[in-house]
């Protein structure tokens, strides 16, 4: 993901969970505090927030914490425009819209136009396709063409240097190191996105063969855990929400579309493995993102399990998120309105980043309120 915290190993690739070491860490905690069901308003108020303490004006990005510092990983920003957009199609507002374009605007300055082939600025496979999703949904919520086809073209790029014609599945580095869950199931949501708006059907068979080698490959049949890489055959089991999630967002997608019950029932194992294995007893998701990026992690798992929800029909994982929403606001900087990484403790007073602040803002964006 990004060139400080992520390192390859010779041994065995974890893309996930390389991190930078830290010093930082949760308060003391947890501490109980009065039980809070967050509302529409607190959706606009936590987003506004976000945006006062991380959205850099001159940049159109976001800054990597509250020091303001330094721009944030190229790959998180994708899933900061991911937000703006979910803003939008909540508040219908032409600031909001407003928002969308002036981000696209802000990575087209900053990473080289969308140059998909230079190599320094775009240095790993996932890093271009989390743009590619986010290109093409923006094109889905604007009509804006050049989205589409810089969406088209980084698909390709990646498909041509990443795809495994001989084994399948998707490298994650450019130097085919190991096969990562978080190149192959993004592959198959910007796979099926693409064909729902091309109605091209190398699209949708492209998906289904990431997917099945996904599934044979990264996923476990009995309990719905999806491994984080596979490197020479040898699965790597380390449990991460952004995994769970894009492998239910991918499931899901091409449930819809084939209407092949096989997937529906994938997509729910996974996120029964989230909900009951990978939360606590009481079902809030781990923290994730000790001074590192994967902080963004469950706004991406959010994302998705909200399409297991809505497009899938599976409300019954609908109380579990406002919980986990509803916690996390609950425990937020009063003083900043931020939200914490760790949805169980106060927020940080002090200097916060982007990426352990924006999952909890990023669902309420998505999720309904209970009340």
């Amino acid at each position: 993901m990004n060139k400080i915290t992520c390192l390859l190993f010779a041994a065995l690739l974890l893309h996930s969970n390389c991190s930078k070491s830290s010093t930082k860490g949760d308060p003391p905690g947890p501490v109980t505090k009065p039980a809070v069901s967050f509302t529409t308003q607190d959706a606009a108020t936590a987003y506004a927030s976000f945006n006062q303490y991380f959205y850099s004006t001159a940049d159109k990005l976001y800054y990597s914490n509250t020091e303001k510092k330094g721009i944030g990983a190229i790959w998180t920003q994708a899933i900061y425009w991911d937000m703006a957009m979910n803003v939008y199609k909540r508040t219908k507002d032409p600031a909001d819209l407003q928002r969308i374009n002036d981000i696209y605007q802000g990575a087209y300055n900053r990473y080289d136009k969308y140059n998909w082939n230079n190599t320094k600025e775009w240095f790993i496979y996932d890093d271009i396709m989390w743009w590619v999703i986010s290109l093409a949904r923006a094109h889905q919520l604007t009509g804006n063409k050049t989205w589409l086809d810089l969406s088209i073209s980084g698909f390709k790029r990646v498909w041509d240097g990443s795809f495994d014609p001989e084994k399948g599945g998707m490298f994650w580095d450019f130097n085919h190191s190991g096969k990562n869950a978080c190149i192959n199931f993004p592959t198959v949501i910007a796979a099926m996105t693409l064909y729902k708006i091309t109605g091209e059907a190398a699209y949708l068979q492209k998906a289904k063969d990431v997917y099945n080698w996904g599934v044979n490959n990264l996923y476990d049949p009995n309990t719905g855990r999806v491994a984080d890489n596979n490197v020479n055959g040898h699965k790597g089991w380390s449990d991460y929400t952004y995994n769970q999630g894009t492998f239910i967002g991918a499931a899901v997608m091409l449930y819809r579309e084939t209407g092949t019950t096989a997937y529906l029932d994938q997509a729910n194992l996974a996120a029964v493995y989230t909900q009951k294995t990978m939360s606590d007893v009481n079902g809030i998701l781990p923290a994730e993102g000790d001074w590192n990026e994967q902080g963004v992690l469950k706004a991406i798992f959010g994302q998705y399990i909200m399409t297991l929800i809505n497009d899938a029909g599976q409300t019954q994982f609908l109380p579990w998120i406002q919980k986990n929403i509803n916690a996390a606001w609950g425990n937020r900087d009063v003083t900043r309105g931020l939200t914490y990484r760790n949805y169980k403790v106060p927020c940080v007073t002090g200097t916060l980043q982007s990426y352990e602040a924006s999952s909890a803002v990023y669902m309420m964006q998505i999720c309904p309120p209970a009340n």
